[in-house]
């Protein structure tokens, strides 16, 4: 379990998929690329609901820029731009640090490097089994996680998922020594959004590749409107 999380600190870039259901989204599905020198990201992510919009969209964070937008947006709006553009932005620095501008659940801004090292602070920790994971032969490891538990930029990531205590999680890891998968499940804090009730959490995330050359870049300036610059007051 140590050197599976050891293991995810060198990575340069990563693509996995999400699967599952978030609170304020309902089901969603997508796909996510990232790369951590220089720290950028980029989602294709279709949900079932959400305050912010629904459907199907596309998110990228280029340097501290966030873009928001693909094909749903465009067809919404009447200039047809493709794209919404804010700045300062940050994804996957930890919950104290993201900003989204509410475009993106918590859960979804979450790091999947650091959310892979929650179940090293699990006290109650148990190996499930062996399982085949996309392909690849796995250990299947189980448990659950509290604040008591975990500090730092894990104890971050945790309060980030914005549920009730204790998360519980899955996490299988292949013959490398690598996290292949792992599972999120909790119910959801209502004191975030008062008058959902305790909706559950229960997310899947898929390690398909990881190191390999990949570039993410800001989409064409002509098509993108601005929502302003925090900074310019």
């Amino acid at each position: 379990m140590a050197k599976a999380a050891k293991s995810t600190e060198s990575l340069t870039s990563l693509r996995y998929r999400i699967a599952g259901t978030v609170p304020s989204m309902g089901h969603v599905k997508g796909e996510v690329s990232m790369t951590t020198k220089p720290w950028a990201m980029n989602m294709k992510v279709t949900a079932e609901s959400g305050t912010a919009w629904h459907g199907p969209m596309e998110f990228r964070f280029v340097k501290d820029t966030m873009y928001a937008g693909g094909s749903a947006l465009r067809a919404r709006r009447a200039d047809h731009k493709g794209w919404l553009r804010a700045a300062p932005a940050v994804w996957g620095r930890g919950s104290s640090q993201n900003q989204a501008f509410g475009l993106l659940p918590n859960v979804l801004e979450e790091n999947p490097i650091e959310q892979t090292a929650l179940l090293t602070g699990s006290k109650d920790l148990k190996m499930v089994g062996t399982e085949t994971v996309a392909g690849a032969s796995t250990v299947h490891y189980a448990g659950t996680v509290a604040k008591d538990d975990v500090t730092g930029d894990r104890l971050d990531q945790l309060i980030g998922l914005e549920i009730t205590e204790p998360l519980t999680m899955d996490l299988w890891i292949d013959g490398g020594g690598h996290t292949k998968q792992f599972r999120l499940r909790g119910r959801h804090d209502e004191k975030f959004f008062p008058g959902t009730g305790n909706a559950p959490l229960d997310l899947n995330v898929t390690f398909l590749d990881f190191n390999k050359p990949l570039t993410i870049k800001a989409p064409d300036t002509a098509d993108a409107v601005s929502l302003g610059d925090a900074r310019e007051g």
